[in-house]
């Protein structure tokens, strides 16, 4: 199979919705196996920023809310949209410190992910920040949100139990935990010297 090959054949395509964030489109298409059928595409206009910020004693932060389309609460790692025409770790930098009001010295890209591909072409960056400094949170005024700080081994298990179930922080936290086990992290604080 050539991986470069695509097995589908648009036949024709109408939008369906449009707003500032998403676009819906439908498509006719003749399926991989032959057959024809339609297939609808979620648009993205931003890019998912996620950021996992982690202090020198290993504590992270949080941030809980609302999901309207979930219709219950999650407990995630600070993430947001960012605009393409904007560097994502200029999307990070102010995604972290609206939400939780923190600033970082050093920022580290972790992973890209593809959010949901069987619907959608959203597509995230997620960040490790380090070497953070607390100011004023900024939040938005659709966001109604409870700011946590707790070390990161309980947000591991967080995850473990279930507990976080948003994609972009269980990635997150998962890549980070394995970047501690594999000490591509630093494990303490260095030590004062004398």
């Amino acid at each position: 199979m050539n991986e470069s090959h695509n097995p589908w054949t648009i036949l024709s395509e109408r939008p369906v919705y449009d707003n500032q964030w998403i676009g819906l489109t439908e498509y006719d298409v003749i399926n991989p196996g032959g057959g024809k059928g339609i297939y609808g595409k979620v648009h993205f206009k931003n890019i998912a920023i996620g950021v996992l910020p982690l202090d020198e004693d290993l504590n992270t932060w949080l941030v809980g809310q609302y999901r309207f389309p979930l219709d219950q609460y999650s407990w995630e790692i600070p993430e947001g949209g960012g605009d393409p025409a904007v560097p994502p770790v200029a999307s990070a930098q102010r995604e972290l410190l609206e939400e939780t009001g923190l600033v970082a010295k050093e920022w580290t890209p972790i992973m890209e992910m593809h959010l949901s591909n069987s619907v959608s072409d959203e597509k995230a960056i997620l960040y490790l920040a380090r070497q953070l400094e607390q100011r004023e949170p900024e939040p938005e005024e659709t966001e109604q949100l409870v700011v946590r700080k707790l070390p990161f081994a309980e947000a591991y298990r967080m995850v473990e139990q279930g507990i976080i179930t948003d994609s972009m922080s269980v990635a997150a936290i998962l890549k980070v935990k394995i970047m501690l086990h594999e000490a591509i992290i630093p494990h303490h604080r260095p030590a004062a010297s004398h």
